[in-house]
Order: C-alpha cells, then sequence, then structure tokens
C-alpha cells in the first residue's frame, strides 16, 4: 500500500515525521517497505498482510495512526447535494449471478465537464504511482486510494438501454478493454453489461467503449463488491491486474461501497460540476451490521502475551480501532462488536492480537514466561510418524511436490481410469493446471530430476492429499483422500516386502492381500490392487517400460500408492507383549500345479482354513512355468510353518496337517502336486 505523506495528514495530525510514524506502524503489524520522496512529497510503502484490506486505504492507515497516538481522524462526510430527478427514472440494475455479485449501487451525473484534474490531485495520485487520466477517472482512483473500495465510471449515454446488467458472459464474447486491448471471455467471467452486450470487466478493468472522455455529459457511478475468487480467477486468467482487482481478491468492507459512491458524487460535484440526481439505484443483498459480540476476560491478555496492560488500555485501544463495546462489561471481561471492515476479527484471541499490536511489538519482552501446554499428537500424526519411520529406514527418502501436474504427467500414471481430473485456470501455470489424483508422476518426475543430476536409484515417498472431486457433500476421504506414494528401483517382491512391513509395523496382525490389477501402465503380470484387512488399499506394480521411456528414466520403476485412512482405520499402536516360541517349529513345502487363472490368494485361503490350529506361518516360495508344466498351467511352492505353543510336535501330526492342506488343494482348486 502506497501511501502519500501529505495526503495522511488530512485525516490525522500526529506531530512526528513519515519516518517516525513509518517505523511505529512497523510495530503494529504494517511492515515498512521503504519511504521515498516524491517531487515534495513523501512516499511510504507498507506491506498490507491479505487479511487486513481495511488498510488498503489512506483512511484505514490514517485510523491506525490515531489508534497508535490516541489522536482524533477526520472522515471526509461524503455528503454530495442533489436534484429532484429520481435516478431510478433513468437507469435501472439487475444482477443475473448474485454469487459472483453481492451488491451492485449506481448513482449518475448529469452535465459534468470533463477536464483536467486541479494540481492538488495530479500530485497525490503521483505519488502513490497512478497516471492522471481526467477529472472523473481521477476522482474514482482517488476514492480508491482513499477508503479502499473501487469504483467505475461509466459514460451514461453510450451505456445501450442506459441499464446495467451484471452477468456471467456468454461464449465467444469479446471486450476491448480501456487498455485498448481485446480480450476473449471465458463463460464463467464476471461481466458489467449494457442491455447488448459487456462494456466492463467485473472488478478488473472498464471498456473502451463506455470510459469517460472530453466528450463526456452524462456518468454513471459503478460501487459494488464482487465474489473474490471469480476476480482472482479473471484477472490471472487473462494476465490482466489492476489496484481494483487486487483489492476485489480481498473480501471488501461491505458497508464501503455506499460510502465510496457518495464520496466519489461529492467530489465529481466539486470539480467536474454537474448535477446528481435522487438516490441510488441498488441491487442485491442490502448490507448489514455485524451484530456477533466477542468476549474479552482482561486475565487472557496477561496469559497470551506475558505481560500485563491494563484493562483500561485494552478498552481504549479497542474501541479507537473501531469496535463497538457492549453493555455488558465488567471487572474481568468485556465485550464487544467488529466493525464490517474487519473480518478477520472474530474470536477473544483476535482481540488480543489487537491490543498487543497497537500496544507495540516491540514491547513485548521476550524473556518472559508464557504458559504452554504440550499438545497431543492426534491418531493421524502417530500413524504418518510410524509410516515415516518405516519407509526412511527401508532406505526410502520423503519427497515434497506440488499438487498441480500437466497433462502429459497425468497421463504417466492412471488408476483411476478415465476419471476427468480438476483443473485450475491459472494464468502463472498454464501448463501444469491439473490437480492431481496420484502422487506417482510427481514422484517419478522427482526420480528423474535425481537421475539427470547423478543419483541414480533413488527411492522416494510421499504422503500428500490427491484430488478427485470437488462437491462439497461427499466425505473428505472420498474427494480428497490422503495417500502414501513411493517410486523404487527394486523389484515387485521387494517394494511389496516393504508394503507388508508397513501394515505389520502399524498393525502386527494385519494382513495384506493381493489381487490382479488391471492398470494399463503396469507391465502385465506385474501389477496388483492392494488390500488390508479385506479393505481396498492401494496399488503396486512395476511400470511398463513404455512409462519409464517418456520420462527417459533409465532404470525400471516399481511405485505403490496406498491410502493412509484404511491404514489409519486397522491401525494399533499400543505394543503388545508376545513371547517367544519355546518349542522347535516344523517347516514342510508343497509344489501344487494349478491352473493359470488360480490366484496365491486363492492358494493362501484355502491351505489356512485347512491346515488347522498348528499352522504358524506360510510363505511364497515362488511361482514357475515351463517345460515340465501344462500348457496352461502353473506351479506356485508352498512353504508352511507348523508350531505348537505347548509341546513338539510329532511327524505323524504335522504329516496328517499336510495331508489336509492337500486334500483341500485337490477338491477346491483342482491341483496336483509336482513330482
Amino acid at each position: 500500500m502506497l501511501v502519500s505523506w501529505d495526503w495522511l495528514k488530512q485525516y490525522v495530525a500526529v506531530d512526528v515525521s513519515a519516518e517516525v510514524l513509518a517505523d511505529r506502524l512497523t510495530m503494529t503489524g504494517l511492515n515498512l517497505e521503504e519511504c521515498r520522496d516524491v517531487d515534495g512529497d513523501t512516499c511510504i510503502d507498507f506491506e498490507v498482510t491479505s487479511n487486513r484490506p481495511d488498510c488498503l486505504g489512506h483512511l484505514g492507515i490514517a485510523r491506525e495512526a490515531a489508534v497508535v497516538y490516541d489522536v482524533p481522524m477526520t472522515v471526509p462526510a461524503a455528503a454530495p447535494k442533489t436534484n429532484k430527478t429520481p435516478v431510478a427514472s433513468v437507469t435501472s440494475v439487475a444482477i443475473e449471478c448474485p454469487d459472483l455479485c453481492s451488491q451492485y449501487h449506481a448513482r449518475v451525473i448529469r452535465g459534468v465537464k470533463v477536464g483536467p484534474s486541479p494540481a492538488w490531485i495530479q500530485r497525490r495520485l503521483q505519488t502513490v504511482g497512478i497516471a492522471c487520466v481526467n477529472n472523473i477517472v481521477d476522482i474514482t482512483n482517488y476514492v480508491l486510494m482513499e477508503c479502499g473500495q473501487p469504483l467505475h465510471a461509466f459514460d451514461m449515454d453510450r451505456l445501450h438501454g442506459q441499464r446495467i446488467v451484471v452477468r456471467r458472459s456468454k461464449a465467444g464474447e469479446k471486450l476491448q478493454a480501456i487498455d485498448h486491448k481485446e480480450y476473449v471471455l471465458a463463460t464463467d467471467t464476471c461481466v458489467i453489461a449494457d442491455a447488448d452486450h459487456p462494456v466492463a470487466l467485473a472488478g478488473v478493468m472498464g471498456g473502451a467503449e463506455t470510459e469517460i472522455t472530453t466528450s463526456t455529459k452524462n456518468v454513471l457511478i459503478e460501487a459494488a463488491l464482487f465474489a473474490p475468487l471469480s476476480i482472482r480467477n479473471t484477472s490471472r486468467r487473462l494476465k490482466l491486474h489492476s489496484d481494483a482487482s487486487y483489492r476485489f481478491e480481498r473480501a471488501l468492507d461491505p458497508l464501503g461501497p455506499e460510502w465510496a459512491s457518495r464520496r466519489c458524487c461529492e467530489l465529481i460535484l466539486e470539480l467536474a460540476g454537474g448535477e446528481l440526481l435522487d438516490g441510488v439505484v441498488s441491487a442485491g443483498v442490502q448490507p448489514t451490521a455485524n451484530t456477533t459480540p466477542i468476549t474479552l476476560r482482561f486475565a487472557q491478555i496477561e496469559r497470551v502475551l506475558g505481560i500485563k496492560i491494563p484493562s483500561d488500555e485494552a478498552i481504549r485501544i479497542l474501541l479507537a480501532l473501531g469496535l463497538k463495546q457492549v453493555e455488558n462489561t465488567t471487572a474481568e471481561t468485556a465485550s464487544f462488536i467488529a466493525p464490517s471492515n474487519r473480518r478477520d476479527l472474530s474470536r477473544e484471541i483476535d482481540l488480543i492480537e489487537e491490543v498487543a499490536r497497537i500496544h507495540g511489538y516491540d514491547n513485548l519482552p521476550s524473556d518472559t514466561n508464557v504458559p504452554l501446554c504440550l499438545s497431543h499428537k492426534s491418531h493421524r500424526d502417530r500413524v504418518v510418524d510410524r509410516v515415516r519411520s518405516t519407509l526412511t529406514g527401508a532406505g526410502y527418502y520423503e519427497a515434497i511436490t506440488v499438487s498441480l501436474v500437466s497433462e502429459r504427467e497425468h497421463g504417466l500414471f492412471r488408476p483411476r481410469g478415465d476419471v476427468a481430473p480438476l483443473a485450475i485456470d491459472h494464468s502463472d501455470f498454464r501448463e501444469t493446471s491439473l490437480l492431481r489424483q496420484t502422487l506417482i508422476p510427481s514422484l517419478l518426475g522427482s526420480r528423474r530430476s535425481n537421475e539427470r543430476r547423478g543419483t541414480f536409484g533413488a527411492q522416494l515417498f510421499e504422503i500428500a492429499t490427491v484430488h478427485l472431486s470437488a462437491d462439497k457433500t461427499l466425505p473428505q476421504v472420498q474427494s480428497e483422500p490422503t495417500m502414501i506414494g513411493f517410486v523404487s528401483g527394486k523389484s515387485f517382491a521387494e517394494v511389496k516386502g516393504v508394503v507388508e512391513e508397513l501394515a505389520a509395523r502399524v498393525n502386527p496382525s494385519a494382513t495384506v492381500h493381493a489381487r490382479p490389477s488391471s492398470i494399463a501402465q503396469f507391465t502385465a503380470g506385474r501389477g496388483a490392487e492392494l488390500l488390508l484387512n479385506g479393505q481396498f488399499w492401494g496399488w503396486l506394480g512395476e511400470l511398463d517400460r513404455a512409462v519409464g521411456n517418456q520420462l527417459d528414466l533409465r532404470d525400471p520403476v516399481t511405485v505403490a500408492e496406498l491410502d493412509l485412512s484404511v491404514l489409519e482405520s486397522v491401525a494399533d499402536m499400543v505394543p503388545k507383549f508376545k513371547p517367544l516360541p519355546q518349542y522347535q517349529g516344523s517347516a514342510r513345502d508343497l509344489n501344487f500345479v494349478l491352473d493359470d487363472p488360480v490366484t496365491w490368494n486363492d492358494l493362501d485361503a484355502v491351505v489356512r482354513k485347512a491346515a488347522g490350529p498348528l499352522l504358524e506361518s506360510i510363505g511364497f516360495g515362488g511361482q514357475y512355468r515351463g517345460k515340465q508344466i501344462p500348457e496352461g498351467k502353473k506351479s506356485y511352492l508352498v512353504t508352511l510353518m507348523y508350531r505348537s505353543p505347548e509341546r513338539t510336535l510329532t511327524s505323524e501330526e504335522v504329516e496328517a496337517a499336510q495331508q489336509s492342506v492337500i486334500a483341500a488343494c485337490q477338491s477346491t482348486l483342482g491341483a496336483t502336486l509336482r513330482a
């Protein structure tokens, strides 16, 4: 926010220099960027945070100065004189997109004389870096820099039908803006139109057709509020930024447009003549003052800040900032209602912060002990810590990548098929405008970057959110699930071992099963869907070489992506004692010949059910297809470990269990023992 020192002194008289004031306001949170001389005036550049749009005008800065130095502040009356002709008889306003424009006010001045602005306005605008055009345009810019509310002036006689329609642009519509460039409008762009076509980009820039010229006689003054996201999207899409769009993106005071409209008309009548028609034509929601009280406990000020600030001083500060005190004040508490221009004030801690910053951050001692309580990690935090510990222990490095990917990156790995990705129309990232549905492409890009810098075999993981739907009615686990993604140069079996270890570290009794996956980017027969305790958990597989070639990856890659919420649901973070086996186990191997469609999961389920209570574990010994195996068949080597916690098993007991397994596999799966 650029501030003219001479201009600021119109509203508040402080007996200090511009440099001293700037340093003092820095201690209230308005960080000073620089002070510089501009033709005898001083331009002060403050950094205003996005939650303080009330300080994007000289009046806002003046209010801060008045509170800090406890001096009165002068605000212009904004009370223009009108004639008896009702403005509603010459124009009308309609809002067809209330979600993009909440309110619109129009006033009309007839018989203005357009010309150069007086020297004092030109000097003030030039100090804050705004070029002068003519008295009407300069006044709208002057009021913008005075109160922070953007305005626009239309040549009334060039509005078709002499009416205003706020609507979405239609397909194929174009607009030549006052920068004399033609812009093609997207169908969701909020525009100001007359009876026939757009005449301005709402909240961004006016159109050349209705701009104020020396021939203008009748002027329509616009004061409105627009949806911040709509303005942001329009300005970024068109790469068209203005002082108005900068402010509209930050949610302005809902009571500001009406005052700004009156102030603008007051100055036009003073400097350009003419007659202001009676009244105002308004559309949209009529703003109301805030009525929600916030209670401040005076004892909390000392508890939070570590120093005692008298309650009288705290009340003075808050009242001077524009808050209204509710009558139920006691020695311990006071309640306040925040002004409409301070939407950032909604909680007790906000009021404490206001007291602290006006008191001065430099007055807060750095050596005061402030009582703090340790926070407890949530269930998810503890699960994530265990995941990180396991993966880093397995040789993986954590990566942090951006959520936006390009169309090409999106196509590298598509586990969700042809589900269309969400897109952000963002001019700064035109190539990477898609919200990712999986973490794998981003991790593959990081692996490629490592290879190009001579670091081969990088094993990377990331825990982050993916974006599947913008439907707010869906639970977050469906619309924006948090996933665990990792990439490795190791084999399918080795990475599956890491996945199983991950499950075991979170819940030692958890079971992981794999079933064939149809994801096109996996090498045939080397991709699987993973189930954790019977719930779908994610994917694991070796990427087809064609995917690696698209990224110029030197080595083959195996990837996995797991749903964190599923892991959370089965997590058992309390370790339980389990005694070591006291009796010797007995290992047996069985080599079954099976039909190709029979999966390991099928065989595992049958074996576990048939082996009985003596079975301790079952292991995959390998798969074979070859000359000794008939066509359409395969062999699985199964390793079974039998053990009793009470005694040493006899060979007869083990053999009985083995025969039960063989019989069950033969009858259920059509298996035969391989000689």
